[in-house]
């Protein structure tokens, strides 16, 4: 995900009401954006190319429901490294950042060294995946995982002031 460029200038309200519209639907036509938030078509379009361009829109894509796909196994995961060394930290960071089962990774404070959210097709694939980044991990000290009962809200749309 591409951080934000220094060099973009403050969001306006313009910004902020175009993020809020495309944050719902991407595929709203820059036309019918235009309207909603009182400017030209091709204002529009600058605008998010912009931001696209800086960062502030990371990306265009469609929110798959995992149980759709096959993926009936949602897990949160705590993980503690031996030790907090940037060496050690930076290679967990990157093995995290490549395995395809790991939807989301944080690196976090409070006692922890990294939260995740793994996917899996079932409870074996997701033993195997736990074995590969964490049991097989000599980086790692130890993981506990908290399997989802149910998925009550999923999302990535944020609040924009």
């Amino acid at each position: 995900m591409p951080a934000i460029r220094p060099s973009y200038r403050p969001l306006d309200a313009f910004d902020r009401a175009i993020l809020r519209l495309v944050q719902r639907d991407n595929r709203m036509p820059q036309r019918a954006i235009a309207e909603a938030v009182n400017l030209s078509t091709a204002a529009v379009q600058r605008r998010i190319a912009a931001m696209e361009k800086h960062g502030v829109i990371a990306a265009n894509a469609a929110i798959v429901d995992p149980d759709a796909v096959g993926l009936g196994v949602t897990s949160i995961v705590e993980v503690n490294l031996v030790d907090e060394k940037a060496a050690r930290v930076d290679q967990a960071k990157a093995l995290f950042r490549a395995d395809p089962d790991v939807q989301q990774c944080y690196y976090v404070t409070g006692g922890r060294s990294f939260i995740m959210l793994i996917v899996a097709p079932d409870m074996r694939s997701y033993e195997a995946t736990t074995r590969r980044l964490f049991a097989e991990n000599d980086s790692v000290a130890s993981y506990h995982s908290y399997v989802a009962l149910d998925r009550v809200k999923a999302g990535m749309e944020l609040v924009i002031p």
